[in-house]
């Protein structure tokens, strides 16, 4: 599933060709996702201008002149993907419809932002911009990782007490937004510590020490486009590419990379996910 660095990723790449544009037909090819579409979908997005794209957590949200939000979420597969964008900045021209072609917007600029879902995990709902932030969804949701929201003393509390493991805890949306498998792995490694720690051993210092590591790890992923492992695209349709630059995610039994270590990466699986760590460097 895309974690905050690939949505972010999709968010950046759909912004020139949405933000400032007239939705001028909503297509709307099933009747449902992960769950239905909100009622009358096509005639409450068709004609709204986007007035803005923006990111909560792993959720695309934007906000339409009509006074709602249109919230997306990839799921495992989604994909949205920009062809005719008169800007120049997307070289594709419209494509042949696909199968799995769900929900297609027409913009008014000459744009088609196309959401295919293979396995319909992902989902769109629409809500009042006004009270978005109570939505399901996102009142749930724990500070952003790159926001002034999340600081070392608010890591420091979230763990006081805490009897699962350091990498569950993480995890926790409720903790802190957005943050998936992959980098929760990168950013133990980074920190030395191990996946298997109880959150609440875990030295204040320490714990603080993670947030400058989960900024890093994150906004390198950013920078690099995300990660492409299985499905996610770019909105211009080409791969992410922090994949190359994982130091544990993916690494069973290849070696440490750090200079001083000569250990191996282990694979051990925690809540049903895979969790890779070095275990002579992560303590």
């Amino acid at each position: 599933m895309p974690e905050l660095p690939e949505v972010e990723t999709v968010r950046r790449g759909l912004a020139p060709a949405m933000e400032g544009a007239v939705i001028a037909r909503a297509e709307v090819n099933r009747p449902d996702l992960r769950w239905p579409f909100p009622d009358r979908m096509t005639e409450r997005l068709t004609g709204q201008r986007v007035e803005r794209l923006r990111r909560r957590s792993k959720y695309i949200l934007a906000d339409l002149s009509g006074g709602e939000t249109l919230l997306i979420h990839l799921g495992m597969s989604g994909r949205m993907t920009v062809s005719g964008d008169p800007l120049g900045q997307f070289v594709h021209t419209h494509p042949a419809a696909q199968k799995h072609d769900h929900v297609v917007f027409h913009m008014d600029n000459g744009a088609r932002i196309t959401f295919n879902d293979p396995r319909r995990f992902g989902a769109m709902d629409l809500m009042p911009t006004a009270t978005a932030e109570d939505h399901k969804l996102l009142m749930v949701l724990g500070p952003e990782p790159l926001g002034n929201d999340f600081h070392e003393n608010h890591l420091i509390a979230a763990f006081k007490g805490k009897n699962t493991p350091v990498k569950s805890a993480l995890l926790d949306q409720g903790i802190v937004a957005g943050l998936g498998n992959i980098y929760v792995c990168e950013t133990l490694f980074r920190a030395g510590v191990s996946p298997r720690r109880k959150a609440g051993q875990i030295a204040p210092p320490r714990v603080g020490a993670l947030v400058p590591i989960i900024r890093q790890v994150l906004s390198e992923a950013i920078e690099a486009g995300g990660s492409s492992l299985r499905d996610f695209r770019q909105a211009d349709g080409e791969l992410g590419y922090f994949q190359h630059s994982f130091d544990v995610y993916g690494r069973e039994g290849e070696p440490c990379r750090r200079p001083s270590c000569s250990g191996s990466i282990k694979r051990i699986t925690q809540s049903g996910r895979s969790s890779f760590y070095c275990v002579q460097c992560q303590r």
